[in-house]
């Protein structure tokens, strides 16, 4: 998609007049195919309908009109009700090489709101290559544990992006969260500028992540950081002693909670503001979102993200030719 389409107009992330779905009420969708075409679906419906808009995505089946272009291709119809010319865009036209990098660790499981990670971070990588998909972009998917577990290449054409979801609905349950492999394997394999978005709920080390966002960025690719929480893990908010399991290492430990309530949210404050400052310092979009936040909300922040990205980059260019 071309993020010069996008024109922010609000910095409202709502669309008023429009509900958001709930993610336990969109889950009740048996197939994530499905569920992803309700929340793009939705996404636009609560778009046109609303006076005040959050952005605008101008004709994403288009290109504007540039001298020499075939005139045979000029849509007349647009033309008489916008008075604006644009060429139809075809699926040699790609615009932008996309590859989402989805975590399948065992700690992707986890579901004490009643929602898993794991479903609420597949439907999002869903919603994402649907909508990625529909502006002609050509999306591949990368997953994975410990160690790569499934590689998918960014292709646009018929029958794709049903290879993708299918890949994606295969359950997790792999070994523990290990960052830096995958991270790697996209240097390797993206050789042109690109798009990646990295879902992951980064309940790991860390200590590699700010210089590989940006050797990424240095290799000139866009990064869309989205971090995936259980409410109860950010906010911690138990009643009663409880025993948790670790689901990667199946270490079991009693908690009470109101004597490690401070102790946790302290560390675990430390550890969000080391990804949130990494991904600023490399100029990647950072997203954080609890599985109990509406699809729609991720799918917006993605697209303001990108949006602002893009006139930054607008803003230096003019800098520089000024400068020269």
């Amino acid at each position: 998609m071309a993020v010069d389409d996008i024109t922010l107009k609000d910095s409202s992330s709502e669309h008023r007049g429009h509900r958001y779905m709930d993610p336990k009420t969109l889950m009740a969708i048996r197939h994530l195919e499905w569920r992803a075409k309700v929340v793009v679906e939705g996404f636009w419906s609560g778009l046109h309908r609303s006076p005040f808009h959050g952005f605008s995505v101008e004709f994403t089946e288009y290109r504007s009109y540039a001298h020499g272009d075939d005139l045979r291709y000029l849509d007349w119809k647009l033309l008489a009700r916008s008075d604006r010319h644009y060429i139809k865009k075809f699926e040699d036209e790609t615009n932008l090489k996309c590859m989402i990098c989805l975590d399948r660790s065992k700690s992707m499981l986890y579901a004490e709101s009643g929602l898993s990670k794991e479903d609420y971070a597949n439907t999002l990588a869903a919603t994402l290559a649907t909508f990625l998909q529909k502006q002609g972009d050509a999306v591949g998917m990368l997953s994975f544990d410990e160690s790569i577990q499934q590689y998918i290449p960014p292709r646009h054409r018929p029958g794709h992006l049903r290879q993708l979801i299918g890949a994606m609905e295969k359950p997790a349950g792999g070994g523990s969260t290990q960052l830096s492999d995958p991270m790697d394997r996209m240097m390797n394999l993206m050789r042109k500028r690109g798009l990646i978005i990295m879902i992951s709920d980064f309940l790991a080390p860390i200590d590699s992540l700010a210089t590989q966002l940006s050797t990424l960025r240095a290799y000139g690719h866009e990064v869309q950081v989205f971090q995936i929480l259980d409410p109860t893990e950010r906010y911690f908010n138990f009643n009663k002693a409880i025993q948790f399991e670790d689901h990667e290492t199946g270490q079991a430990i009693y908690v009470d909670p109101e004597r490690s309530r401070q102790t946790y949210l302290e560390a675990l404050e430390s550890h969000l503001d080391q990804i949130k400052t990494s991904c600023q310092q490399a100029g990647a979009g950072y997203h954080l979102l609890t599985t109990d936040i509406p699809l729609e909300k991720g799918l917006a922040d993605f697209l303001r993200s990108r949006a602002h990205a893009s006139r930054t980059i607008q803003r230096n260019r003019q800098a520089t030719q000024a400068r020269s």
